[in-house]
């Protein structure tokens, strides 16, 4: 085993970015039918392959005519054109009635809308048959009320950068161009694992010591709101030979092999820390990163006998830092590889006085609103019911230990944690 790290902020940030970097290289890409596509990442530029209206229609219920007719008199009114239908030359000197996103006819370049015509509406079948004629405004521009071919999107643009995060607005014009499915990276295959004997899933019964495992529920919703595809083994034994064929059973038991193992627990200076004295044998570095909390920190190339190589990183048990880590270290590296929208980060008023203790980035829960931000709960990790309430992380740099009430700080918005 190797000697305890002591990392910086950013240097153990950097040193998840290089372990990550070859999975979220590797994961490929995917096609996937529109209707699955919401909130995945376009992996590669989307070019139109046609153009958007595919052909000139009207903007709007009226006439379509050719401008150099009006201003003649009455024109004669031909079979009207649909939304829908093919359309047939207009012959000159005659108007054919129009109606919305109908195609315009060869001949015509203009739409008079219907309340400027005389009458201001269609002729029924009995009268088209006995030669209705309408009169028109004696002018109108080319164009007018005509939506033109490619006005949208012309045909080879492009529409959709690659990493492209695609909501419905996108999809949308997707499905405008004719497009079934679209290339999407492929979602990182993730194994989420917790230890500690004393952690019971929710809705079971606990026994004396024990608590209900949150870190599981926590992270496998923040690892699929990251855009990634999750496996729960649930809660690995805490001795080491039983956490170590559970873990070698739930790594070939996938199918697929896995880009990242993510465990929370066992890694601080515990006598039964099991993650950091069973897997600091097989790849995994373990130490201290200049955080609070979050502190504890373990990350590296899991080689374990049997099983593929494969990324893991080993957070804090308590779920605020488990939490907190995954927020400084994780969700920035797989928003940068797969695009999704980064974190805002900005400069807020405090509401209350704040202290922190030296030499350490102090992350606290805040809630931010109108550019200030008030603390919620306290320091502890532990305070599950403060971090729900939280819609910002509070930074505090290492050098400072006092923050005055309408000081400004640093505020990471992360919303409802999505």
């Amino acid at each position: 085993m190797r000697p305890p790290f002591r990392r910086s902020v950013r240097g153990h940030l950097e040193a998840i970015e290089d372990l990550l970097a070859p999975a979220l290289r590797g994961a490929g890409s995917e096609p996937v039918e529109l209707g699955r596509a919401l909130g995945r990442t376009l992996a590669g530029d989307l070019v139109a392959p046609r153009a958007l209206p595919p052909w000139d229609n009207s903007q709007m219920d009226g006439y379509a005519v050719h401008s150099s007719d009006l201003g003649s008199g009455p024109l004669r009114v031909v079979a009207p054109i649909a939304a829908g239908q093919s359309a047939e030359a207009l012959v000159r000197g005659t108007a054919a009635p129009i109606m919305t996103g109908a195609p315009m006819p060869a001949g015509a370049n203009t739409v008079i809308p219907i309340e400027a015509a005389d009458p201001d509406r269609f002729p029924t079948t009995a009268e088209l048959s006995a030669g209705f004629t309408v009169g028109l405004p004696d002018s109108s521009p080319v164009g007018n009320y005509v939506r033109a071919r490619g006005s949208d999107i012309a045909e080879g643009a492009p529409v959709l950068g690659i990493g492209t995060r695609l909501g419905p607005t996108a999809l949308g014009v997707a499905a405008g161009l004719g497009l079934a499915e679209l290339q999407v990276f492929a979602r990182l295959r993730v194994l989420l694992l917790s230890t500690g004997d004393e952690l019971v899933a929710p809705g079971g019964e606990l026994g004396p010591g024990q608590i209900h495992d949150a870190n599981t529920t926590l992270l496998h919703s923040a690892l699929q709101a990251a855009g990634c595809d999750v496996t729960t083994a649930g809660v690995l034994d805490d001795s080491p030979a039983d956490f170590t064929s559970s873990l070698s059973a739930a790594l070939q038991a996938g199918g697929q092999p896995y880009h990242l193992v993510l465990s929370s627990g066992g890694i601080s200076k515990g006598a039964f820390d099991v993650v950091k004295a069973v897997l600091g044998e097989h790849g995994i570095d373990f130490g201290s990163v200049a955080m609070q909390p979050g502190g504890p920190q373990g990350s590296g190339t899991l080689t374990l006998p049997g099983c593929a190589p494969v990324a893991f990183i080993a957070l804090p048990g308590n779920p605020v830092s488990a939490y907190v880590s995954f927020e400084m270290f994780i969700r920035p590296v797989l928003a940068a590889g797969l695009g999704l929208p980064e974190r805002v980060l900005t400069t807020a008023t405090l509401t209350e006085d704040l202290e922190s203790v030296p030499g350490k980035l102090q992350v606290r829960r805040g809630s931010h609103t109108g550019g200030t931000v008030t603390p919620v709960g306290g320091s502890s990790s532990h305070l599950l019911a403060a971090l729900a309430a939280s819609n910002a992380l509070i930074l505090i740099d290492e050098d400072t230990t006092t923050l005055p009430a309408g000081s400004d700080v640093q505020a990471l918005i992360i919303g409802d944690g999505s």
